[in-house]
């Protein structure tokens, strides 16, 4: 298969990379350090992305961000950071990438545990992720020729416990090796409009 992974360089991206790329022929996306420069909040950019690369069997988005913040201090300024990027930015890959994707091919997104279980700060970052896993199971009933949507929810992953502890208080993070194979049952498997949580 050849498989496009977005946000190739990220804590998760890197495991995705190793976990897939031992049978498969894959195209690295992202802000840094890849194949392909992309910026998911940019709809020129991911056309541009998609031009380049051409038809492909897969993608797999590890990229997009929000911001942390109280809900008293969560402006709109602050909040439209996981709109663009972790929702929008998000949605628009596979609007802009249907025609790429070729049959029976998949889409698989990224969501986070924050939307099922709440943490102080967490609003906005639940907010997109909700947004993209309601997304993901209404898109699937209408993706045409075949082809597969499905997101990964990942806890907090070990190899960025030292950043994220405080806001994670009583969670146990995961390796992201771990959530790297949640990734892998999505593009290998048939199963569609799932959320695959890997806590």
């Amino acid at each position: 298969m050849k498989i496009l992974v977005i946000g190739a360089s990220g804590t998760i991206g890197k495991k995705v990379i190793k976990e897939l790329g031992r049978e498969h022929d894959l195209i690295c996306a992202g802000r840094n350090g890849s194949d392909i420069s992309v910026d998911i909040t940019s709809q020129d950019s991911i056309k541009n992305m998609y031009e380049q690369v051409g038809k492909i069997d897969a993608v797999v988005n590890a990229a997009g961000g929000a911001n942390f913040s109280p809900l008293t201090e969560l402006t709109p300024e602050k909040n439209e950071k996981g709109i663009q990027s972790k929702l929008k930015g998000q949605v628009n890959l596979v609007l802009l990438g249907l025609d790429y994707v070729n049959n029976n091919g998949s889409f698989t997104l990224t969501t986070g545990i924050m939307m099922d279980d709440p943490i102080l700060q967490g609003a906005s970052a639940a907010m997109a992720n909700g947004g993209v896993k309601a997304f993901v199971k209404s898109a699937s009933i209408e993706m045409p020729r075949g082809i597969r949507i499905n997101s990964v929810s990942p806890n907090a992953v070990q190899e960025s416990w030292d950043r994220l502890r405080d806001y994670f208080p009583g969670f146990e993070p995961v390796p992201a090796g771990r959530v790297a194979i949640a990734f892998k049952k999505s593009v290998y498997g048939a199963q569609t409009g799932q959320n695959y949580e890997v806590y």
